[in-house]
């Protein structure tokens, strides 16, 4: 999928179709010429429904459609006949789409399981026919109700990327490298920042046919919480992954500010982003010599309070200790 093709953000305008009229139909037969009300009910107009999809994995079939009107419902008939319900809209989405009221920017539903329905706009109810109106004092009531008009609601389906474990770091800290190398992913891959720019998901393969899913998501600046950068574009992806792997270059100037200052953006988004599990992959560690990477750890062992690991996606150095320490986590 191109970068072209990822579409986790839209507005949408929705129209529900409206309820069909009762009947006022008078029984007028050959030999009943006197029948009495027998007007059928109006149908219910179609819902526009929001339906899982796990074969989806963005919103982009929405980019060039986003406005839906389900069908009005049929109006009711002599004979007591129901008008015909309108058809349904299904609007197929990937899981973990959120869906928002575009005014007040309040969460409607999520979406997270495969099948699962919910109806964003609701078709009006169809009218009663003259005949619920009969009585004893009101033989032949010349009224029937109007349907019920249909909902025009405009929305925002928003995209959170489902995986398990996400990746978070500086722009150009290897996450696009690291994916490509621990899954069948075939992210973009550049030497400057910035080269991802929409989030990329791969299998990762473990041991005894096992597996999990791995997401790269767009490298955090400071300031990003407010916006700066790609700002929430990305960092929304991050709150539906169970664990967090930090990945900080081995070059870096100081590890253990890098990662304060990721976990600072995470925590002025969503402070509940600290209740997830937490791993740091040092990378590009290949640079390094024995006596270094031992240096290394006392001052980090004394500066970080969440486990690390030397990785190297280059040279695969570290990486099956990687998966194996990430299933752990998640199976905690």
């Amino acid at each position: 999928m191109t970068d072209g093709n990822f579409v986790d953000y839209v507005k949408m305008h929705l129209t529900s179709g409206n309820g069909g009229k009762g009947s006022m139909h008078l029984l007028r037969e050959k030999y009943n010429a006197k029948g009495g009300p027998d007007g059928g009910d109006g149908g219910r107009g179609g819902h526009i429904i929001v339906r899982g999809n796990q074969n989806l994995w963005t919103l982009f079939h929405f980019k060039l459609k986003r406005h839906y009107k389900a069908e009005h419902g049929g109006h009711g008939s002599s004979n007591r006949s129901t008008g015909a319900d309108g058809a349904d809209v299904y609007l197929d989405v990937p899981l973990g789409t959120v869906v928002r009221d575009k005014e007040t920017n309040n969460v409607i539903f999520e979406i997270t399981e495969h099948g699962e329905e919910k109806i964003v706009a609701k078709g009006g109810k169809g009218g009663r026919g003259n005949w619920h109106f009969k009585s004893s004092t009101n033989q032949t009531p010349r009224y029937a109700q109007p349907g019920i008009p249909g909902e025009e609601v405009d929305v925002i389906l928003e995209l959170k990327v489902l995986a398990d474990v996400g990746l978070v770091g500086f722009p150009n800290a290897g996450k696009s490298t690291l994916l490509s190398v621990i899954t069948s992913a075939k992210p973009k891959i550049g030497d400057y920042e910035f080269t991802t720019l929409k989030p990329n998901l791969g299998i990762v393969e473990y041991r005894d046919y096992k597996s999990f899913v791995m997401a790269d998501i767009p490298g955090i600046i400071e300031g990003a919480s407010e916006g700066k950068g790609l700002g929430h574009y990305f960092l929304r992806h991050i709150e539906r992954n169970s664990t967090l792997l930090f990945l900080i270059p081995a070059d870096s100037a100081d590890i253990s500010k890098e990662y304060d200052i990721l976990l600072n953006e995470l925590k002025k988004y969503n402070p509940e982003m600290l209740d997830k599990e937490r791993f740091i992959a040092i990378s590009k560690s290949d640079m390094l010599d024995d006596e270094l990477k031992a240096e290394m750890r006392v001052e980090l062992d004394k500066d970080l309070n969440v486990p690390y690991m030397f990785i190297s996606s280059v040279a695969q150095e570290g990486i099956m200790e990687l998966k194996d320490k990430l299933w752990e986590m998640l199976n905690n």
